[in-house]
């Protein structure tokens, strides 16, 4: 059983786990190694927890739908004294079972147990629900 503590992050403006895949592979272009990130204010507490395996699930248009494993966390200095920390995440994106997540601010720490599971691999290139009909069916409990 997972023990590694994970993250869960809203994706704000992202429309689907494609556009949020092309975002990141633009985006880390930008750093010698390649490694997608991103960048937040706050910085977990529980950091050794979280890099020991764990991962930031995207809750994407209302439902948790994929998710990256944290490899490691690196300062961010943008030159205005305020402390960043960049979550410098696996490239690739794993999807995940669908699971409705209301709206939040910022990131959460979330606990193996109520992780949605990952798609199994044969369904892991498989066109995404829409995501009305995803979020109806996840909150009845079919996916």
């Amino acid at each position: 059983m997972d023990k590694s503590l994970h993250l869960i992050k809203l994706s704000a403006g992202t429309e689907s786990v494609d556009s949020l895949a092309a975002w990141q592979e633009q985006y880390r272009r930008r750093f010698d190694d390649g490694l997608p990130r991103h960048v937040t204010r706050m910085w977990p507490k529980r950091e050794s927890e979280i890099v020991t395996g764990g991962s930031i699930y995207w809750v994407i248009k209302g439902l948790i739908q994929c998710r990256q494993r944290v490899l490691r966390m690196d300062e961010v200095d943008r030159g205005d004294g305020i402390r960043r920390c960049a979550l410098v995440l696996e490239p690739g994106l794993v999807r995940t079972m669908t699971a409705p997540k209301r709206a939040f601010q910022g990131w959460r720490y979330l606990n193996p147990a109520d992780a949605p599971p990952d798609l199994p691999r044969n369904r892991q290139d498989e066109d995404a629900l829409p995501p009305d009909l995803a979020g109806a069916l996840a909150e009845i409990g079919v996916i």
